[in-house]
C-alpha cells in the first residue's frame, strides 16, 4: 500500500474556558480513527479519517479528511468492512500518516484559539559546563 494523497476536508475546534483563565494538569489525548474505506477508480482506495485532540475540560480540535492509497488488496477492504480492523502494517501506515499530517494543523489551530500545543513541547535544559580545574602540569598514570 502506498499513500497517493492526503486531504483535510473539515476542521472543528472549540475552547471552553475564557481567555487568560489558567487550568492545572491539562491532559491532551490525541486519537486517529478510520471512519470509512471504499474502492475508487484506477486501483485507488479512499480512506476517510477523523483526528481529534481532546483537552480534558478545556476544549477540543477535530480534523476530518481523506487519504487516497494505491495497491490496497481487496481482502484488506473486505476485512475492514467485516470487522472495522486492518492488518497491523496497513493500520500503522495509515494512522502514522494521519497523525503526522494532522498534528501540524492542530498545532496551528490550537495557537489561534489559545489552547496549549497538542503535543509535548520539548524542554531544553542547557547544562553549565564544569569548570576546568587548574592543574600543576604533572600527569600521573
Amino acid at each position: 500500500m502506498q499513500i497517493r494523497s492526503f486531504e483535510i476536508t473539515a476542521i472543528e475546534a472549540k475552547r471552553f474556558s475564557k481567555s487568560g483563565e489558567r487550568m492545572a494538569n491539562i491532559k491532551v489525548e490525541n486519537n486517529s480513527t478510520i471512519t470509512q474505506m471504499a474502492r475508487g477508480e484506477g486501483g485507488l482506495s479512499h480512506i476517510d479519517f477523523r483526528f481529534t485532540a481532546n483537552y480534558t475540560g478545556l476544549g477540543y480540535i477535530k480534523i476530518e479528511g481523506q487519504i487516497t492509497v494505491s495497491e490496497m488488496e481487496e481482502k484488506v477492504l473486505d476485512e475492514w468492512r467485516g470487522t472495522n480492523k486492518l492488518p497491523v502494517d496497513d493500520a500503522n501506515t495509515i494512522h502514522n500518516a494521519v497523525v503526522s499530517n494532522c498534528m501540524v494543523t492542530a498545532l496551528i489551530v490550537a495557537r489561534e484559539i489559545k489552547l496549549p500545543a497538542p503535543l509535548p513541547i520539548p524542554r531544553i535544559n542547557v547544562q553549565k559546563k564544569p569548570e576546568a580545574r587548574p592543574s600543576n602540569g604533572v600527569e600521573v598514570a
